[in-house]
């Protein structure tokens, strides 16, 4: 599969993970929903890392090294590294793994602004 194609689907990943995130929120499965949206963080993430560099992360470890890579080479990025750390930390690690998802209203919001970091990462990507 070209790269081109390659990152097309994985944004289509991530979009798709982002929807079974909302669905989960909906059924009131916060911790499931916060998982959801941060694997369509991560994917997202690896969209733009495999349309800047050509080069897909295999491992989450290589999907942050790449985005501060980015970052540091391109100023703009800043924002959604934060974005990043935040959410791989508090939908991830803390609601996730730990079973710690609050404030509630704080782990739905991050959840839902997770359509907006995979945009920001698609035009970033120059995909959109």
């Amino acid at each position: 599969m070209r790269n081109a194609d390659q990152v097309t689907y994985i944004f289509q990943d991530a979009w798709s993970l982002h929807e079974d995130a909302l669905e989960e929120l909906g059924r009131g499965k916060l911790r499931n929903a916060a998982e959801k949206a941060w694997g369509a963080t991560k994917r997202a993430t690896d969209a733009l890392i495999l349309a800047r560099t050509g080069e897909e992360p295999a491992t989450t470890a290589r999907t942050s090294v790449g985005l501060r890579r980015l970052a540091s080479q391109e100023r703009r990025l800043d924002s959604l590294v934060a974005r990043y750390y935040t959410r791989i930390g508090s939908l991830h690690g803390e609601c996730f793994y730990d079973g710690i998802c609050e404030p509630q209203d704080d782990i739905e919001r991050r959840i839902r602004e997770t359509a907006d970091y995979i945009r920001d990462a698609q035009e970033l990507a120059g995909a959109r």
